[in-house]
């Protein structure tokens, strides 16, 4: 019997890394809904743990943003990968570490989604990664930088998503034993 095709923007646990950028203490508090933001990116972070999914988080010139916000550096291993550049791709040798882990999937969350995230996402398009971007997981200071950002993203390929659809994505089905401690996290 042929197994099912699956569409290939659908999340595989496999491939897919998760990138939190510059949720930091000086910017995080002037976003639109930062509380739903952090909310969020929280559930992201203990499910990618849960579903033993790689992390990395970047700090945007930290010396004047200060550090990433503390409720979310708890959750997460390992130092931060500083940038001056707006793009993540200028973060130390990310990109590198990304291909080096066979990631072909990156999911993309953080601030501002007109800037840094934005860069991001284009650069990891052009270096052919494949995007997914939860709108409840990105924030800006505006309401139209944060929409003509989310359209510029979608026009150029990135896969416009929510945090509960990556998780259930990266589940699949719901016979696995991350399936309860997952939708313990989305209750």
């Amino acid at each position: 019997m042929n197994e099912m095709k699956r569409h290939p923007a659908i999340l595989k646990r496999e491939s897919s890394a998760l990138l939190v950028v510059d949720i930091q203490e000086r910017l995080f508090r002037v976003m639109q809904n930062y509380e739903a933001l952090l909310e969020n990116v929280l559930k992201l972070i203990k499910g990618m743990k849960i579903l033993n999914i790689p992390i990395f988080y970047t700090e945007q010139y930290p010396k004047g943003l200060g550090s990433t916000v503390q409720l979310i550096k708890e959750e997460l291993n390992g130092d931060a990968m500083q940038k001056l550049s707006f793009s993540c791709g200028g973060a130390e040798n990310l990109f590198e570490e990304l291909k080096h882990q066979k990631i072909k999937q990156v999911i993309v969350v953080g601030i501002e989604s007109h800037v840094c995230v934005q860069q991001t996402v284009l650069d990891l398009i052009a270096n052919g990664f494949q995007v997914h971007l939860p709108v409840n997981a990105v924030s800006s200071r505006f309401k139209i930088d944060y929409d003509t950002a989310l359209k510029r993203m979608d026009k150029h390929n990135a896969e416009i998503t929510t945090v509960e659809s990556i998780l259930f994505e990266l589940l699949n089905v719901c016979t696995i034993p991350e399936f309860k401690p997952i939708t313990f996290l989305i209750k």
